[in-house]
This record gives structure tokens, sequence and C-alpha cells, in this order.
């Protein structure tokens, strides 16, 4: 097959670490919307781009599997952990493995935890002097963001915090120099998912050891091992398998949707502006989430011949669906490449869409909400003071470095 765009390789990480993929996105949606992407002489894939082809992919469970591997670092071969893992498991399983992780998360909320994550949040921004500016490193302080919701959450220590930070993002961004091991992309999977998998083992463990919690108000892993499904308690397996999604989860789109957020509104002088307007906090949101767009694709595998808009589809092959250029799609959002915190309707997809929408979206969300709170109330302007470091990977869309200069907000206008 022939791509007839020999300039265009979504499956080169250094196209989103030092290349366009935004015109390269734009380029198919306008020519060709579901185009074949060689690999190799015997592997490719179909690249999906526009916003309503990417949704009937993520939606369409009966056409796509998501049992063969979700991401493109596993294209060509079998996903390990599928029927057993959340996100590489289909409807119906996927959906009594889904049901306990949801009702353990209203029962522990972010919101419950508000004061906490707002502390959190706090530790992580430096405050300048009084009077003076200060430097620092934006993506940097913002790594560690997940686990400041997710500590309370999950009960996490807080000195593991750089150690499953680091890990994440081998599992997330394999091909990025800064995170993968000399082995290459292949060992740093490995790698991060074994020791991944091993650590919430352990954790776990200790929790079935110690037994449910004297007050009843234990945190989301003592939760997820009291609750029953069909009749049954969860087996330890499906417990980690839960928290593995939701670290996973937050890692992409906590620690990398401020940076990017604030890179544009600096590049824009609107950061100010809209710093002092709270109305617009939770438009703020959203419109990061869609700009940002930190899951940049997910992978999915024909069930059977189809016709994906207009293009015929073979039994098998490999679908992959491209959500930042879904978001910028300008079928669906008029001005894409503007940041508009008041934008109205703001459909986004940066959680996904159908059976494997983001279970720890509500998390995000309130997450997202206490950090550009805080931003904006400690800060009157922000200022990047050098290139932006974007991430060597196909699936994360993120800047690892942004170094910023920052004056600080009078405490009294703050408070």
């Amino acid at each position: 097959m022939s791509t007839g765009f020999p300039e265009v390789n979504l499956a080169d990480p250094d196209l989103y670490a030092e290349g366009d993929p935004h015109a390269a996105w734009r380029t198919l949606r306008e020519r060709a919307p579901v185009h074949w992407q060689p690999v190799s002489d015997t592997l490719g894939f179909w690249s999906v781009t526009r916003y309503a082809d990417v949704e009937r992919v993520l939606e369409d469970h009966a056409s796509f599997t998501s049992e063969q591997g979700t991401l493109l670092s596993l294209l060509g071969r079998d996903d390990p952990a599928a029927g057993r893992q959340m996100a590489v498991t289909d409807p119906p399983r996927h959906d009594r493995m889904r049901a306990p992780l949801h009702r353990a998360l209203r029962l522990r909320s972010a919101e419950a935890h508000a004061d906490l994550i707002r502390a959190g949040v706090r530790e992580l921004l430096p405050e300048a002097p009084p009077g003076e500016e200060l430097t620092f490193d934006l993506s940097a302080a913002c790594a560690q963001l997940p686990l400041v919701v997710l500590g309370p959450l999950l009960g996490l220590p807080a000195a593991d915090r750089p150690r499953l930070v680091r890990l994440a993002m081998m599992c997330a961004a394999e091909d990025d120099p800064e995170h993968q091991l000399p082995g290459g992309p292949a060992a740093t999977l490995e790698r991060g998912h074994r020791e991944l998998f091993a650590y919430f083992a352990d954790l776990v463990r200790d929790r079935r050891r110690r037994g449910e919690p004297a007050d009843g108000h234990g945190d989301l892993v003592d939760v997820l091992l009291a609750m029953e499904v069909d009749g049954r308690r969860l087996t330890p397996g499906e417990v980690l398998s839960n928290c593995y999604s939701l670290l996973l989860g937050a890692s992409v789109t906590l620690a990398h949707v401020p940076p990017a957020t604030v890179l544009e509104l600096s590049r824009t002088g609107r950061y100010a502006h809209w710093a002092t307007r709270p109305e617009l906090i939770d438009g703020c949101v959203e419109e990061a989430l869609r700009w940002a767009s930190p899951a940049s694709h997910f992978m999915r595998h024909a069930r059977r011949p189809l016709d994906l808009a207009g293009v015929p589809v073979a039994r098998g092959d490999a679908v992959v669906a491209w959500l930042g250029s879904a978001n910028h799609d300008p079928a669906v959002f008029e001005r894409p490449r503007v940041f508009d915190p008041s934008r109205r309707p703001n459909r986004h997809l940066a959680f996904g869409a159908g059976p494997h929408y983001c279970a720890g979206a509500s998390i995000a969300r309130v997450t997202l909400r206490l950090f550009f709170a805080e931003l904006f109330a400690r800060y009157e302007e922000i200022e990047v003071t050098g290139a932006p470091r974007r991430a060597r990977s196909t699936f994360l869309s993120g800047i690892t470095h942004l170094p910023v200069r920052v004056r600080p907000r009078r405490k009294e206008v703050a408070r």
C-alpha cells in the first residue's frame, strides 16, 4: 500500500519532539483522514485524524477491539495483559472490571481530599520573595502533581513519589532519551511495567495482611479490597490493575496539561488576563485539556472487515485514533488553534470516549482546577524564558522542561 504522503510519518517519535505534528495532522484531515502508515515492509496501521472518525473508533467496541494492544509501542505484538488489565479488555468483562473502580472513586473522591491536594500543589509551586522575580522549571515542578492527588487516595508514602514518577514516564515515554534505559524502548517499557506492578503488588499484599481498617475509613486500596463484584471480592490482581491504571492515567494527564497551557498563555500574552477571571476556571481546565491533549493516541484493531469513512479496513488491521488531531479539528472546534477558556461547547476527547473513557477524569478535573486556581492566585505574571523541551514519544504529548520567570501577586490580592 502506498501512503501518498511520504513526508508524513506519524510513527516517528522525533515528529513530536522536534517537528510539528499539528501540521501533519492537518494535512491528513484535509487530504487522507483515514491513512495507511507503513512501519516496515510487513507492518503498518491506519491513522484516523478527524474528530468524528476518532470518536467512532473509540466508541464502537463491537467493531474495534482493545485486546490486541492500545498503544503503538505494541504494534505487531500481543499484549500480555489482554483480558486481565482494564485498558486492554473489551466489554462486557471490561465493564465488570471498571465498575468497582467507579464505586471506589465515589467513596473516596478527590473533593474529599481537596485540602490535602491544595496543600500539595502549594508545595510544588515555589513562593517568590516579596517584590522579587523567581525562575524555575515549571515542568519539573508539575512532575509530581499526579502523586499529589493519588498519594492521599491510595495511601502512597510521599517518599515514593520520585520513583513512581520515573517509572510512569518509562511506561508512557519509552522513546524519550531522558527516561530510556540503555537497552532501548522495549527494555524501558518492560522494566517500567515490571517495577510498577511489583510496587503495587507489595502495596496490595501489605493491605491484605493488615486487614480492614478498624474505623472503616481506609484509602482507595482498602475500598477495592473490600468490594464485591458478581458476588465475589476482587482478586489481588484486579486491585493491582486498578491502581496501575489510575497511576498511568494521572501521570499522562495531570503533569503535562499545565506546562502546555502556560506556554501558550505566555506566548500570546494572555496569562494575566485569564488569571484575573476566576469565573472562567472551569472553562480554563477544559480548554487546557483540549489544547494539550496529553494522551496523543489510542490504538484499536478491526474485529471484522469494515468501511471507515469510505476506506475499506481489513479484519485484524491496526487503527490508531489521534486524539490530538481530533481535538483541533475545525469541523468541531471554531478557531481550534486559539486557546479560549470561554469556549462553548467544548466536547474534547482528551479523556477518550466510549467504554474506555478515563475512569479518573473527575479526579483530573478537580486536581487541575485546584492547580490553576493556586497558580493564578500565586503569580501575577509568568514568562517563558527558554525553549521548551518536548517528550520524544508517539503517545505522550508533553513538555518535559519549561523554564519560566514569575512575578508574585501581592498577598492581599491573592487572598
